[in-house]
């Protein structure tokens, strides 16, 4: 039975968020270690692009792990993933395998897409992930698309579409907006909000600036989440999927996280101080949030160091992997071509 839209959203559109549920010792481990498999992954790729071994683009995910992760935490089989180009980590937590990842963007045959498409054109159709998209905002409109299909089929999966705050400012997003709404399609917006989209800041770039209300002309309800703090994330993303799966239309989470890095490696991120990355560092980091309350319930460093130690250990064979493996056969130019 579908919940009042109270529950979900008060009048102006977003509901004040409290202290998040405590997550079991089981659901905080689980986090830790694929929010470590991804910035482990991640600085990995960082180095090996450093090396010349990854070509092209390459747009890390560092400092935002707790939104992917908390937000897979609350779906189930058959419930699809979309997203822009800073993509890496929505592929390790859809279960993705590190060795195929890391293949494609180091364009080799074991790669997601055989090594033709690298860090921004991969996907998963057995894993529900559908890209890994190059331009901008063009992710929403297809995500709007996988929910439309889920409607028309009368299942009740979710459309979890992934943008960034720079792509919340594209037509095509309110054009899905409304279409969404109108429709009442099973759709949950993801707006991360890393406060600089390509290199500027919000506040030069966005008229309004709380995202969650992005959808209020359109009647779509918003909340923003703490995302930093995957038990927020989880308990969001609960919300929202039961919102999706009752009938009640679209909705729009907004996390506001940060990333540690660039926009892209090529990035030198001057429009930023060093004191500004380094008081989130300290501050708000996703993963040591959940370290410090692992230690403080009991579990030891060392076995906070074995998880990590498996993780490197994961990223390691995949980068040796995607290294080593052949390079695509050059009759592959010539497939995947639709007239």
């Amino acid at each position: 039975m579908a919940a009042p839209k109270k529950s979900v959203a008060k009048e102006s559109g977003q509901e004040k968020a409290g202290s998040p549920p405590e997550f079991t010792k089981e659901q905080e481990l689980k986090a830790l270690r694929d929010m470590l498999l991804i910035r482990r992954f991640e600085e990995k790729a960082g180095q090996l692009y450093g090396m010349g071994a990854i070509g092209g683009f390459c747009h890390l995910y560092i400092g935002q792990e707790a939104v992917v992760v908390g937000m897979q935490m609350a779906l189930k089989p058959g419930d699809e993933v979309i997203t822009g180009y800073r993509d890496h980590g929505h592929m390790l937590a859809c279960d993705m395998e590190a060795k195929g990842v890391m293949a494609e963007l180091t364009g080799r045959r074991g790669g997601y897409s055989r090594g033709k498409g690298g860090s921004m054109h991969m996907f998963s159709k057995e894993k529900h992930f559908y890209g890994g998209h190059g331009i901008v905002g063009a992710q929403v409109s297809l995500g709007t698309g996988l929910a439309f299909a889920n409607r028309y089929r009368g299942n009740d999966n979710v459309s979890v579409t992934y943008f960034g705050d720079g792509a919340a400012n594209q037509g095509q997003v309110y054009e899905s907006f409304n279409m969404a709404e109108l429709w009442k399609l099973p759709v949950i917006y993801v707006i991360e909000n890393n406060r600089y989209a390509m290199g500027t800041s919000v506040s030069r770039a966005s008229a309004q600036q709380d995202f969650s209300k992005r959808g209020a002309s359109f009647n779509i309800p918003g909340k923003q989440v703490d995302g930093m703090d995957v038990r927020a994330v989880k308990a969001a993303a609960d919300e929202a999927v039961a919102w999706c799966r009752g009938g009640n239309g679209p909705m729009i989470l907004e996390m506001q996280t940060y990333r540690y890095r660039g926009h892209s490696m090529s990035d030198p991120a001057k429009y930023r101080t060093r004191e500004e990355v380094e008081k989130v560092r300290h501050d708000q980091d996703p993963i040591e949030q959940v370290r410090n309350r692992l230690l403080a319930s009991g579990a030891s460093e060392q076995d906070l160091k074995t998880i990590d130690a498996q993780v490197r250990e994961i990223v390691n064979e995949a980068a040796d992997f995607a290294q080593h493996d052949p390079e695509p056969d050059p009759a592959e130019l010539y497939t995947d071509i639709y007239r």
